[in-house]
């Protein structure tokens, strides 16, 4: 099982660093945008859509990142005052009883509506934006996966801890 966690870390941190080139081309993008429009009075409806497109899909891929870092929102008001052993099961069931059930409803939705867009060649309705609505409707279906592979790898992570067995990474404070 560590070896498993092992790999499905290394993943998830190669996907959470696609989010940091993906958050560096949309402030190179934005940089672009605001050039163009203060200095040259030139505005891009495609450019303006695309700022919106990488910064859906960092976002989107980084909800998943940030559930294995363990920087996603909580109470930690309560939660930092819990012993190791109480963390692991909140993390446990947290995982179980809310992210999966709930990425795998978005999953199931989103893929109609990724297959939607594709079939009726979805575009921008500005003129000048985007073509290919698809793209960046299917980071939605894409990005669920992605959470289900994070959420599992949470879920051994915790098992391995509660287990007594050596943690996958050296993330986590607290000893059991």
């Amino acid at each position: 099982m560590n070896s498993v966690v092992k790999l499905l870390g290394k993943f998830i941190d190669g996907v959470g660093h696609l989010c940091s080139v993906l958050m560096m081309l949309m402030i190179l993008n934005v940089f672009y945008d605001v050039i163009m429009r203060y200095f040259f009075n030139e505005v891009s409806i495609g450019m303006q859509e695309l700022e919106w497109h990488l910064f859906a899909a960092m976002f989107m891929f980084g909800i998943g990142y940030t559930l294995k870092a363990d920087g996603h929102v909580r109470v930690d008001v309560f939660y930092d005052n819990f012993s190791p052993r109480v963390k692991v099961y909140i993390n446990l069931f947290g995982a179980l009883l809310f992210v999966l059930p709930v990425t795998f409803l978005i999953l199931y939705y989103s893929w109609d509506y990724t297959l939607e867009a594709y079939e009726m060649g979805e575009g921008s309705a500005d003129p000048g934006g985007l073509p290919h609505r698809f793209i960046i409707r299917g980071v939605i279906p894409v990005s669920s996966v992605f959470l289900i592979v994070c959420a599992l790898y949470v879920v051994l992570e915790q098992l391995q801890r509660l287990t007594g067995s050596t943690p996958s990474s050296t993330d986590h404070k607290d000893a059991i």
